[in-house]
């Protein structure tokens, strides 16, 4: 995995909008390449904190999750179907092939040993709860 490959989870989405535009000018020129990358949402709430991911025709034994160093890693090897052919003209090639993966920081007030993840109609979802700590409270009053 290479440092670009990685999403730190505190951008502003602008900043990471800006990012993209720039990958995808660069890519469509023809000098610049990348590794395919999966795509995915991150969020969370009071009380977990959320990683989904788009893997569409992959089975749960093809996805391999690990976190390590506070970052999450989602690897996957997507295999052709049919062999691609020597004399295709292609018009639009977005299917990607082979090995694909994301990196995502996590903060540091997530569980990471009781994270979980589910594998339903294509998208991986990974769920990190929030440390005790880390969830809002109320703080009454008391009345004298």
């Amino acid at each position: 995995m290479t440092p670009n490959d990685t999403l730190t989870v505190f951008h502003h989405p602008f900043d990471l909008q800006i990012d993209r535009l720039f990958n995808d000018a660069f890519r469509s020129v023809g000098g610049f390449t990348s590794a395919p990358r999966i795509p995915c949402n991150v969020y969370e709430d009071d009380n977990e904190f959320r990683v989904e991911m788009a893997l569409p025709g992959m089975t749960a034994k093809d996805i391999d999750i690990a976190v390590d160093d506070g970052v999450l890693t989602v690897n996957v090897e997507r295999t052709r179907i049919a062999p691609e052919s020597d004399d295709a003209r292609y018009y639009v090639r977005e299917l990607d092939w082979g090995m694909m993966s994301r990196g995502i920081k996590l903060p540091s007030y997530v569980d990471h040993a009781k994270s979980s993840a589910s594998f339903k109609d294509g998208i991986l979802t990974i769920t990190f709860p929030k440390l005790e700590e880390a969830k809002p409270r109320r703080i009454m009053i008391e009345a004298k």
